[in-house]
């Protein structure tokens, strides 16, 4: 039987870069020429970068991407057609586009018709939808092409349209951002319309940090039944290349509404480089989070110009898992550790923060504010005076580290990491300017129980102890007055994370979240933290998404609001 050969060329682009990401694509087509490819598809919107967000409604920004898309035309190799995604001018808004381009030129423009408008993405408000299918035939080879949302439902308008095209093979670019538990949600359904269909296809993701997005790439082909034949590794570029068998012999025009391109591009060559099509062992939730968080960390450092980064490690397990990925994504030489203990530091904390320092490899001078702290008391504490010792006196040390970690941020251009968790920032258990300080967040997505299970799990992988035994065994605390710990503000964290799941993530009332069997006192404490902190979490710093419903991107709610369902009391 006849094949034709294709290459998904899953490669990491920056927003704006545009030469940079014109350089990635044309790298990625002669490797692709080389390897004998007929065709190579890219993901969506790769010109420019995703998500491009409001740069497509500046004029000046399509102009640029219309030019660097006619270069990009004139510098592929003459014997493959690309497919490519691009933004493009429309009638009212822009378009977001797949640029089909085929001897030295741009053979014709498919728009995105089905425009996603929830959770991340806002794409009907800068976005015009096309109305149009588009069909190309290259070398007898029929295919469809779709982007992203188009292919997302089997029984769509957008599926529909190609049902009765015989297509040999439908292509999809594809910017789709990880959350745990979305990749297989991917496979199973593109996998349904490829059974719709009757025909394989080929789903090529984006790779890559942008601001909270991380895009896990693992592009995949599959066959007519919608079993996945070949898929690219996660979180890492990579060019799939792959031969699909073709159906040949008569068949039937185009339908109406469908728009007909026949490509002619030269004929390349043989070759046997095409590796065995395979299937990468599916990684484990936790493995998936940790390469999220890695990723996101080191695109956002570099993308951002950052030579280095700086995390305030505490001898807690909240810095201790921050300071480990950082290493592990950026290097222990480009990265840089400060203690800054007080008298309420307790001599485990201080002796876990010299342990993990030596473990990754990592700078961590030790510095105590104590008499800072002392010296602003003596400075306000005369304006307070017969006020009782509350949580002011605790947030003032925060404060001040806060102000140390973003002077050392000033003189070094070093990125300062803050390392709070979902769990505090849904209750508001951090401190404004103080350890909520920093240019990113890196796991103010993640549970406190995820971060838990995260560094055990990176001790099982390194098989040794990399975060000390006894900064994950001590109970949590913020040591900011004595003998305190977690457990006095807030519910055990397996409790708390269950709830929070429930309300944040799942939008479940407080009726139906007792009715799984929590206590309706702590729900509705824990409801009332969650509502009553949205001012703090408005000026958190951005930070990895790894969950399906993250706060900022996803969840906006407003910040003043009297909104007060009747089981909460006032």
């Amino acid at each position: 039987m006849e094949t034709f050969r294709l290459a998904l060329a899953q490669i990491n682009t920056t927003v704006g870069a545009f030469e940079e990401n014109r350089a990635r694509i044309v790298a990625a087509c002669h490797r692709a020429a080389e390897a004998g490819a007929e065709l190579v598809l890219f993901p969506e919107l790769a010109l420019c970068g995703y998500p491009p967000e409001d740069l497509v409604l500046k004029p000046h920004f399509l102009r640029t991407a219309a030019g660097e898309l006619e270069l990009l035309a004139g510098e592929i190799p003459a014997s493959v057609s690309v497919v490519v995604g691009v933004p493009a001018a429309g009638t009212c808004l822009p378009r977001n586009a797949a640029a089909v381009l085929s001897g030295g030129s741009v053979a014709a423009l498919y728009a995105k018709r089905a425009l996603p408008n929830y959770g991340v993405f806002d794409e009907q408000r800068v976005f015009e939808a096309g109305s149009r299918a588009l069909c190309l035939e290259l070398g007898g080879v029929r295919i469809g092409l779709h982007i992203c949302e188009d292919s997302w439902r089997p029984d769509s308008r957008e599926v529909r349209e190609l049902a009765g095209m015989s297509l040999d093979l439908l292509l999809n670019l594809s910017a789709s951002p990880f959350h745990r538990g979305k990749f297989p949600q991917r496979m199973e359904v593109i996998g349904a319309t490829a059974r719709a269909l009757g025909a394989p296809v080929a789903y090529c993701n984006l790779v890559g940090g942008q601001d909270e997005l991380v895009f896990d790439g693992g592009s995949f082909v599959t066959g007519r039944d919608g079993a996945v034949i070949a898929q690219a590794r996660r979180f890492e570029e990579e060019l799939l290349v792959v031969d699909l068998p073709v159906r040949g012999g008569e068949r039937g025009a185009a339908a109406e509404g469908v728009d007909w391109v026949v490509l002619s591009p030269e004929k390349g060559r043989a070759s046997d480089l095409l590796p065995q099509a395979a299937v990468p062992e599916p990684m484990s939730e936790l493995e998936e989070i940790y390469r999220a968080l890695c990723l996101g960390v080191k695109d956002y450092t570099e993308k951002n110009r950052f030579e280095s980064v700086l995390v305030a490690i505490s001898g807690g397990i909240d810095s201790a898992l921050v300071a480990a990925l950082a290493v592990d994504a950026l290097g222990a030489e480009r990265v840089h550790g400060i203690s800054l203990p007080t008298r309420f530091s307790s001599e485990g904390t201080r002796s876990d923060a010299e342990a993990l320092a030596k473990n990754l490899g990592i700078e961590m001078p030790m510095v105590s504010v104590q008499k800072l702290y002392e010296d602003a008391l003596s400075c306000v504490g005369p304006l307070w005076a017969g006020q009782a010792v509350d949580v002011t006196e605790e947030n003032l040390q925060a404060r001040l580290r806060g102000l140390l970690v973003m002077a050392l941020s000033n003189k070094f251009n070093r990125l300062v990491l803050a390392t709070g968790n979902k769990s505090e920032l849904a209750t508001g258990y951090c401190t404004l300017y103080g350890d909520m300080c920093g240019g990113y967040a890196l796991i103010k997505d993640v549970p406190k129980t995820v971060v838990f299970a995260l560094c055990r799990w990176i001790n099982s992988h390194a098989g040794r102890e990399r975060i000390p035994v006894s900064t994950i065994e001590r109970p949590p605390s913020a040591e900011l007055r004595e003998d305190q710990k977690d457990s006095d503000s807030l519910p055990p964290y397996d409790l708390l994370d269950a709830i929070l799941e429930a309300y944040v993530e799942r939008d479940m009332s407080r009726d139906e979240i007792v009715a799984l069997g929590h206590d309706p006192r702590v729900v509705t404490r824990v409801v009332r933290l969650v509502d009553g902190n949205e001012y703090k979490r408005r000026q958190a710093a951005p930070g990895v998404k790894i969950t399906p419903k993250a706060f900022g991107r996803d969840r906006r709610m407003p910040i003043t609001h009297h909104f007060v369902p009747p089981w909460i009391p006032l």
